[in-house]
Formats: C-alpha cells, sequence, structure tokens
C-alpha cells in the first residue's frame, strides 16, 4: 500500500490540489491510502484535542474529494509546530510521499515555496511533492520528467520514488532528460545522452523495472530547459533530485530545483 500524507491550511483550493494529485497516482482507488492532516498554527491557543476535525473547511474538503475518488483515507489534527508536526506524522505513519500544497505570488504565475513547505523539504528525508495549478490527469497513468545531473545517487533517489509509484510498469512512462548546461551557441559539441552515466543508469533502471522510458539530451540553460521539456511533453509531475549538505543530514535545494518549482505549474517531486 502506497501511503500519502496531506498536510492542508487554510486555503481550500490548495488543499483541493494536493486531494486532486493524490486521487490521481496510478491505481491510487485501491493502492493508495491517505491521511489529510490539519496542524492547529501556533497563533491559534486552541489544542489539537480543542479543534473539531469537521471545522476545517479545507480539509474536509480535500477528505470528501478523495472520498469521491474511491480513495481510502483518514483526518486528523495536530498542533504544535507546524512543520515539525508534519515530518512527525509522515515518520509514524511511514509515508511514502507528503505532498504539499503551493502559494501563489500576487501578480505572477509562479509557486512561492512558503516557510512551511521549505521547512519540510529541508527536514525529510522521504519524497516532498508540491502541487502546482495547472494539473491534469489521464485515466489514471502518470507521464514523469525525470531531469538528471551527473551525481549518481541522487539519479538513484530519483529511481526510487518512480518505481515505488503504485503499479508504475503498468502505469507510468518516463523521460529521463540531461541538459548539458549553456551548450545552446553554434558550433556545440553533440549532446549525446550515452556520454552521461547517471543518465545512462537512470534510463537503464526505470526500463528494468519495466517503465517505457525516453532518453533526452538537449543543450542550454538547466532549469529553462526542464520546464520547456515539461511543457512540451505534458508530462503530469516533475521529479527532481534533493541535494545534501556537507556534514548534516537534511536536503538542501540546489538552485536549478528550486527554480524549476518556483515556476512550474505543474507539480513537482523532491525525492531527498
Amino acid at each position: 500500500m502506497y501511503r500519502v500524507l496531506i498536510p492542508v491550511d487554510d486555503d481550500e483550493s490548495r488543499a483541493l490540489n494536493q486531494a486532486e494529485y493524490a486521487a490521481n497516482l496510478p491505481g491510487s482507488g485501491s493502492d493508495v491510502e491517505a491521511t489529510v492532516l490539519y496542524v492547529v498554527p501556533p497563533r491559534r491557543l486552541d489544542t489539537a484535542e480543542e479543534v473539531d476535525f469537521e471545522e476545517i473547511d479545507s480539509a474536509v474538503a480535500a477528505v470528501e474529494y478523495l472520498e469521491d475518488s474511491g480513495v481510502s483515507v483518514d483526518g486528523r489534527v495536530g498542533d504544535g509546530g507546524v512543520s515539525e508536526e508534519v515530518i512527525r506524522m509522515a515518520d509514524e505513519l511511514d509515508c511514502d510521499e507528503l505532498v504539499m500544497g503551493g502559494r501563489k505570488r500576487s501578480g505572477v504565475a509562479q509557486v512561492l515555496l512558503g516557510s512551511t513547505v521549505r521547512d519540510v523539504f529541508v527536514s525529510t528525508e522521504r519524497p516532498v511533492t508540491i502541487t502546482g495549478s495547472g494539473m491534469v490527469f489521464e485515466g489514471g497513468s502518470r507521464e514523469v520528467l525525470l531531469p538528471v545531473d551527473r551525481n549518481l545517487e541522487r539519479a538513484r533517489r530519483q529511481v526510487e520514488y518512480a518505481t515505488a509509484l503504485p503499479n508504475a510498469a503498468e502505469n507510468v512512462t518516463a523521460t529521463v532528460l540531461y541538459v548539458f548546461p549553456h551548450q545552446d551557441y553554434r558550433g556545440a559539441p553533440p549532446h549525446e545522452f550515452e556520454d552521461v552515466e547517471a543518465a545512462v543508469e537512470t534510463a537503464d533502471s526505470l526500463e528494468a523495472e519495466g517503465l517505457s522510458v525516453e532518453r533526452v539530451s538537449i543543450g542550454g540553460e538547466v532549469a529553462r530547459k526542464v520546464l520547456e521539456t515539461a511543457e512540451e511533453r505534458e508530462v503530469d509531475s516533475i521529479v527532481m533530485g534533493g541535494r545534501k549538505r556537507s556534514g548534516v543530514q537534511k536536503t538542501l535545494l540546489g538552485s536549478i530545483a528550486q527554480d524549476v518549482m518556483l515556476s512550474a505549474d505543474r507539480p513537482v517531486t523532491l525525492t531527498g
């Protein structure tokens, strides 16, 4: 069973985007269990015992959407530090994925990472997805874009995430992308996918697990090319590799991963 944690705040639109993402995971009707979590914010004086889940409109809306979609779901209320409670609950439930809601900058079409989302990203090793406003899912299948760099560990985490999705071999198709940084000028060397060990290993590993894979290599500014490829191929989500801080076990958002998350209108997963 694939377990998903959906931490929601008071914004019903974000909560419904999160629920829609979870409801459209491959095989979600029978292979996914979801927990919708509302953490009482510190500005309120209530404790979790004093807040009725049914009073939280956004949380109730998410649960109802999931139930209507045939997903097994329960609702919980927590308190304390919001990000700390989210991480604690994810560990308690041994979740396979956390689905966080994006924020919108006023006047521009970019997802703005809120402080809670960022704190969760940098404090858990579990895959974290931030949803977008441009989600379109069809037929229970999932097409994912895996942009890789030359780091084998990160690439392997991306493979682990994609192959762990419910019924991945039957329902997930993948595009493995390597962007040769800034090599889009006249006379640039050939962009050979086979020259990048991490890209080849990623594609081979996915195919070994039964996934249909396309291999793509291009040159240019990395984040921009990732976003353009996601748009051109109409992928359902982008799966990015995490980075490690030296000396501590926390995920550090690389500038490319952050740029993609801030600019994409579709879900972006950071694998850790």
